[in-house]
């Protein structure tokens, strides 16, 4: 996958008593053929998408969803406090407590392999060992109390850098845990957060309109502002180039910044009320969202500047973020408690 002057702070651990129990799900529903709609020219690198959903427990209402290259699917299980574990190839899935008042939203791997959580509830970073099932918690530091953890990403350094929408983004270093917290510019909105292959770290604020590039070294964050005022920057995702793509909640649009033009474009999604939440970008450089509005997930290709709708299978599905590995695209459907797939070759 492609992964600001505060008080340190000392992880408190807590260890699992032992082994969570397996869940049993009902069987993955079967492969759809998805229905294609593009509003302009046909696109140079058509490729055949097939579309899998997987049953999750009943009220877990996942919210994001991390693949693994070991084959593994994490997923934060919002409403239940838990992590998450489905094996695609079974259907099963395998449930960890995070702790009393766990609310978890987002889930990466990191490089050593783990599922990292931002966890809202606990106000805190927590990291699973997939081996020992021990949860770690690393809590903000006294005075940043209700941070409402939003999203995290590892930088080429290792450290982990997150957001929290009530106008906070932080960093980790997992090697120490020292633990620092930024105030936001424009206070709250921090939402989305990813890393470019160059090593720039970049993340969204849904409520300041803009997204910002951060020093790792200082922490420090520089606004950049799409064109398109109170447009609502939800989430970022760069691409091989580093150019980094944003999904523009209020005005229903994808946009692009390149940073070394420092330009921007921005493109309408399809359809009559798109709502673009989630982006993500795959191994082929493919630009994928998806639309509440539509409820269906959403490829551009950027060479044809093109859009392809893959209507969901699922009934406001509601899918919150978007990551994948090469040859998918796994979100989280957070209104219809389950995991889709987004096959291709």
């Amino acid at each position: 996958m492609r992964a600001t002057q505060a008080a340190l702070l000392a992880a408190a651990v807590i260890a699992c008593t032992g082994p969570a129990p397996q869940i049993a799900s009902p069987p993955p529903s079967p492969v759809l053929s998805p229905t294609p709609s593009a509003p302009s020219a046909t696109p140079s690198r058509t490729v055949a998408v097939s579309l899998q959903e997987y049953p999750v427990p009943r009220g877990s209402r996942p919210h994001d969803v991390a693949p693994a290259p070991d084959g593994t699917v994490w997923y934060t299980a919002q409403a239940t406090g838990e992590l998450g574990r489905l094996d695609p190839v079974s259907g099963e899935t395998h449930h960890i407590k995070l702790g009393a008042g766990s609310a978890p939203h987002g889930v990466i791997v990191g490089p050593d392999g783990a599922p990292w959580v931002t966890d809202g509830g606990l106000n805190a970073i927590v990291r699973f060992d997939p081996l020992t099932e021990e949860v770690r918690v690393y809590s903000l530091p006294s005075g940043r109390q209700g941070a409402n953890l939003n999203t995290a990403a590892f930088d080429l350094r290792g450290s982990l850098w997150f957001t929290g929408q009530n106008g906070v983004y932080g960093r980790l270093s997992p090697a120490t845990g020292a633990l620092s917290v930024f105030d936001a510019p424009r206070g709250r909105g921090p939402y989305g957060i990813s890393t470019a292959p160059d090593g720039a770290v970049y993340y969204a604020s849904l409520a300041g309109n803009y997204i910002a590039g951060l020093d790792l070294a200082s922490g420090d964050a520089t606004i950049l502002e799409p064109p398109t005022p109170r447009q609502g920057a939800r989430r970022v995702w760069p691409d091989s180039r580093s150019r980094v793509w944003v999904s523009e909640w209020n005005a229903s649009q994808l946009a692009m910044y390149d940073p070394r033009t420092e330009a921007w474009r921005e493109w309408r999604l399809p359809g009559s009320n798109p709502q673009a939440y989630a982006v993500y970008v795959d191994d082929r450089d493919m630009v994928w969202l998806s639309d509440f509005g539509a409820n269906a997930l959403v490829r551009f290709d950027p060479d044809q500047e093109s859009f392809d709708a893959f209507p969901l299978p699922s009934a406001s599905a509601q899918v919150r973020q978007l990551l994948g590995r090469p040859g998918e695209v796994w979100g989280a459907e957070s209104g219809a408690d389950k995991i889709v797939v987004a096959r291709f070759q």
